[in-house]
């Protein structure tokens, strides 16, 4: 019996959605993908017989009028607001954890309390609500420690304090709600971790799980690691630092706990569980955060190195039978370049013309995927701080790596930044 193709939609603006709606569109299962509000760059390949196009207005409203039949959700504000929750009181299957699973993400203090009380390795930390606690907590740290916003901050809510002076000037003014509002009226202290990170992301049904590829974040603006920190300068995968045995610890001592943990607090978790690791320097893995959706830019890369029906595994996952067969990982690597706009991270100019993205994805193995773009006059500009993820597949790093530059110098901007040496760690030399 012939099955009726998926009608599927992605909740979101930015690259990871973009690079979702490819994933997905490539799924044997699917006829259609939707993007919710999507950006200029979605649309159909020009050789896809499967559909791809933005929808505007309510997501709720949206998924019920194209009767889709699958609904995957990006951003964590979406999440830890309750989007998925709101879908299944409609009866609509939604990849996503529920309000109450996305604490994980929306609470920094409940997140710690959490691995603390499931024995989730991590670094030592204090919670605190007044201005008073937070010094006193902030001197029995040996070395200077890190001080984060219990709430959604748009990833400026964590500062690394560069003295203990410092961390208790910090923690005073968020918990005087001047920057982040109520996000800052809690705040969490933690021993500063040193070592290496990496992003590791698991498909999870609510008991079992399906670990992607690792990948690795590069934060600051700047090569070398200089500059402020942003929302991630590229990405490749997988990530070299976790061998097969750490990954098998990361497995046992992390994913597994934190799902029965979960559980057994009457809030299973089914959608994507991304763990930000640092791997000490004596190869220890301790957590640093969960987040409660696909990383960005992880997900450009990840995405180009799992092959299989993307779409059933997440339905699967969303119905709590997860299906690991649907999918599984190749053995070529990718490597994501983001673009940046003028003034990004401080104060990012828009309205910049872009041109050469024919020619880059013309590029053997490139995808260009589109983040902060919009349409003005017929021409695609920039819209936002990051503009484009430009990312090649290869059979070897080295490969993706000349594959992804190569591509992303076709394309120019006035302004444009990127760094030279996404990657470069791994390959084991810095490239000027």
């Amino acid at each position: 019996m012939m099955v009726k193709p998926k009608k599927v939609m992605v909740v979101g603006s930015g690259g990871r959605e973009h690079a979702l709606a490819l994933a997905l569109l490539r799924s044997e299962s699917v006829g259609e993908v939707l993007v919710n509000p999507g950006n200029a760059g979605i649309r159909s390949p020009a050789d896809a017989a499967k559909k791809l196009r933005p929808v505007s207005g309510d997501a709720l409203a949206v998924a019920k009028s194209e009767r889709v039949d699958l609904v995957v959700v990006g951003p964590e504000v979406a999440l830890c607001n309750g989007l998925v929750d709101e879908l299944a009181g409609a009866g609509i299957l939604a990849f996503g954890p529920t309000r109450r699973a996305a604490r994980l993400e929306a609470s920094k203090a409940f997140m710690k309390e959490f691995a603390a009380r499931h024995g989730i390795p991590t670094g030592r930390f204090e919670v605190v609500r007044d201005a008073g606690d937070a010094e006193r907590a902030i001197k029995t740290f040996e070395s200077p420690p890190v001080v984060k916003a219990d709430g959604l901050c748009a990833g400026k809510g964590v500062v690394v304090s560069a003295s203990h002076e410092e961390a208790v000037l910090v923690a005073r003014r968020m918990l005087s709600g001047e920057p982040f509002g109520d996000a800052g009226r809690t705040v969490v202290i933690e021993e500063r971790l040193v070592g290496s990170e990496a992003s590791v992301h698991g498909i999870c049904d609510g008991e079992r799980f399906f670990l992607l590829p690792t990948a690795q974040d590069h934060k600051r603006i700047g090569d070398g690691d200089s500059g402020p920190n942003t929302g991630g300068m590229g990405t490749y995968a997988p990530a070299p630092l976790i061998t097969p045995s750490l990954a098998a610890r990361i497995e046992r001592e992390i994913f597994e706990r934190a799902l029965l943990g979960m559980a057994s607090e009457d809030s299973p978790f089914r959608g994507v569980l991304f763990a930000g690791i640092m791997v000490t320097p004596e190869g220890e893995p301790n957590l640093l955060e969960f987040n409660v959706r696909f990383g960005d830019p992880e997900t450009q890369v990840i995405t180009l190195v799992v092959e299989g029906d993307f779409a059933e595994t997440l339905a699967s996952a969303a119905r709590g039978e997860l299906d690991p067969t649907a999918m599984h990982v190749s053995m070529d690597h990718a490597v994501c370049v983001v673009l940046a706009a003028h003034g990004y991270p401080a104060s990012p100019r828009v309205g910049d013309a872009i041109s050469g993205l024919t020619e880059a994805e013309a590029v053997d193995g490139a995808t260009v995927f589109h983040a902060g773009t919009a349409e003005k006059s017929g021409r695609i500009v920039t819209a936002g701080g990051r503009v484009l993820g430009v990312a090649a597949r290869g059979a070897s790093l080295a490969e993706a790596h000349e594959r992804a530059y190569r591509a992303a110098d076709c394309i120019q901007f006035d302004g444009k930044q990127l760094r030279r040496d996404i990657a470069a760690r791994a390959l084991g030399s810095i490239r000027p």
